[in-house]
C-alpha cells in the first residue's frame, strides 16, 4: 500500500488537532478447544490460552504506536462466547469463567476483555441460560470483563422470551453495581444481528466462522469529520457527502497499515477494519457535532435522521473504497454518555429516547449509552429492546441497546461514569406499560424478506 508524504502530514494533522485515534486493536481468540466438563479445568484452559495468544499484544501494539505516531487508545481481546464453549461444564454458575477472564485481562494489561456472550435468537439451551443468569454476578465480580446477548436476527425473529429475561438481567445488574451507578450494564450490551467481528465493546465476541487468531482494528474520527465538514464554504448536501467520503478514506487507510502491521507481529490474521465514527467526551470529538454542522441547529430537531442517514452512508462508501478488509460495524456510534454535543441535545430538550430510536434505523448500531431512572420497570425495559430489535431484524442490520436504569437516578440528573464512558444525564420513558406485551412470550416471526434463497 503505497502512502503519499502528504498524506502523512494530513494524518499528523488529524492526530494532533482532530481527536484521530485507533480507538482499539482488538484481537479475537477462538477457545473451543478448552472445553472440559470440570469447571477448574475449563478455567485454567481459557486462561493459558489466551495468554498464550496475547501476552505481548499490549507491549507491540505501544510499539507500533510509537513507530508510526499515531494513538492507540485502547487493547482488547474478544473471545468465543462463553455460553457455547462452557455448555459442557456441569457448574450451576459461569461466574467463575468471568472472573477468570478478567484475570486473564488484568495479566496481559489489555483495557476490556468481550465474549462473556450468548447467541440466543431462536432459543435458549440450558447453557445460554446458565450465561445469561450469570451475568449480573460477573459484572458485579470483574472490572475488564464484558458481555453480550444476540436476542434477534433477520433469519430468525426476534426470541421475546430472552427479551424479557434481559430486561431482568439489566436491572439486576444495575442493582448490584448501584455503588457506582450502575456501570455493570455500560459493560452489558443485547443484540439483533450481532457481527461476528466487531472489535468495539462491550459488543464484541470472537465469531465461530473466525480463524484461530485474528486482529480486528477500529478507526474513529469524528472530530476529523467533523472539522472537515464545517471548512466547506456553503456546500450542498452531495458537497458533504463527497467530503465525508474522501475523509474516512484517508482514515480507513490509516487504520489498514496499523491492524496489518499488528497482525504481523502477532503472528495472527489480519480480520476487518471497523471505520465507525465513535464519539469521545472531547469538545469537537461528536457525531452530534457532525449533524449540526450539516446545518441543523440542534440534534435530535427534525431532520436529524435524514442527516445521519448521509453520514454512515458517506462513511461506509469512504472505507470501503479505501480497503477490502472493512467490516464490523463500520459507520456511525450515537452513545449518549460518550458525546458531548448529544449531552447537550438531552439537556436543551431537542434530542429525546424516541428520536434516537428512530436515528437507530439508519446509523451503525442503536440505543447506546443512555441512563433512565433506576425505578424503570424490567418489562419497560426489555420492551425498548424489543422495538430496537425490531428494527434490525426488519432493516437486516445489527442494532444494539445498552442501557443503564441507574438505581436512586431520576430525569434530569447526571451520571458520571469517567473515561470514555461520559456522563450521562438520565432521560424520561414512557410512562405506560408494556408489562402484558412483554409477558406474552414466545417468538416474533422473522419478516418475509428473511427468505432470500
Amino acid at each position: 500500500m503505497l502512502i503519499h508524504p502528504e498524506e502523512i502530514l494530513e494524518t499528523i494533522k488529524m492526530v494532533t488537532s482532530e481527536n484521530l485515534d485507533i480507538r482499539t486493536v482488538t484481537m479475537g481468540i477462538n477457545l473451543r478447544g478448552c472445553s472440559h466438563p470440570d469447571i477448574d479445568t475449563f478455567n485454567e484452559n481459557i486462561y493459558n490460552r489466551i495468554m498464550y495468544y496475547a501476552e505481548d499484544l499490549v507491549k507491540t501494539t505501544n510499539d507500533i504506536q510509537n513507530l508510526y505516531g499515531i494513538p492507540i487508545i485502547n487493547k482488547r481481546i474478544s473471545v468465543t462466547p462463553i455460553a457455547i464453549v462452557a455448555e459442557s461444564c456441569d457448574a450451576a454458575d459461569y461466574t467463575s469463567v468471568a472472573q477468570t477472564l478478567d484475570r486473564a485481562a488484568e495479566d496481559t494489561g489489555v483495557d476490556f476483555i468481550g465474549g462473556f456472550s450468548a447467541l440466543v435468537q431462536k432459543g435458549m439451551t440450558p447453557g445460554d441460560l446458565k450465561l445469561i443468569n450469570s451475568i449480573p454476578r460477573a459484572l458485579a465480580s470483574t472490572n475488564k470483563v464484558c458481555s453480550s446477548v444476540n436476542v434477534a436476527t433477520t433469519k430468525a425473529g426476534i426470541n421475546m422470551d430472552a427479551v424479557a429475561l434481559m430486561g431482568k438481567i439489566i436491572k439486576e445488574t444495575a442493582e448490584l453495581t448501584k455503588s457506582n451507578s450502575g456501570i455493570g450494564c455500560a459493560k452489558l450490551v443485547v443484540f439483533a444481528n450481532a457481527p461476528e467481528d466487531n472489535p468495539f465493546m462491550a459488543g464484541a465476541f470472537h465469531g465461530i466462522g473466525e480463524p484461530d487468531c485474528v486482529i480486528n482494528v477500529g478507526v474513529s474520527g469524528p472530530g476529523v469529520v467533523n472539522s472537515a465538514v464545517r471548512a466547506l464554504n456553503d456546500p450542498t448536501l452531495g458537497d458533504i457527502s463527497e467530503c465525508i467520503k474522501k475523509t474516512a478514506f484517508k482514515i480507513t487507510r490509516m487504520g489498514e497499515m496499523v491492524g496489518k502491521e499488528a497482525a504481523r507481529r502477532l503472528h495472527a490474521q489480519f480480520g476487518v477494519l471497523d471505520l465507525s465514527l465513535a464519539p469521545t467526551p472531547a469538545i469537537g470529538d461528536s457525531v452530534a457535532a457532525i449533524l449540526e454542522a450539516m446545518g441543523l441547529e440542534s440534534c435530535g430537531t427534525h431532520g436529524t435522521t435524514a442527516a445521519l442517514a448521509l453520514l454512515n452512508d458517506a462513511v461506509k462508501k469512504g472505507g470501503a473504497m479505501a480497503s477490502s478488509s472493512v467490516g464490523g460495524l463500520s459507520g456511525a456510534f450515537i452513545p449518549v454518555s460518550e458525546d458531548e454535543g448529544m449531552i447537550r441535545a438531552v439537556q436543551r430538550g431537542s434530542l429525546s429516547l424516541d428520536k434516537l430510536e428512530a436515528m437507530t434505523s439508519v446509523c451503525s448500531v442503536g440505543l447506546d449509552m443512555i441512563a433512565v431512572p433506576g425505578d424503570t420497570p424490567s418489562s419497560t425495559i426489555a420492551a425498548i429492546i424489543a422495538d430496537e430489535m425490531a428494527i434490525g431484524m426488519i432493516n437486516k442490520k445489527t442494532t444494539a441497546v445498552r442501557v443503564i436504569p441507574a438505581p436512586g437516578t431520576k430525569v434530569g440528573d447526571m451520571i458520571e461514569f469517567g473515561g470514555l464512558l461520559g456522563t450521562a444525564p438520565v432521560m424520561p420513558v414512557h410512562e405506560f406499560s408494556s408489562e402484558k406485551f412483554i409477558s406474552r412470550g414466545g417468538r416474533i416471526p422473522a419478516p418475509i424478506q428473511s427468505l432470500t434463497n
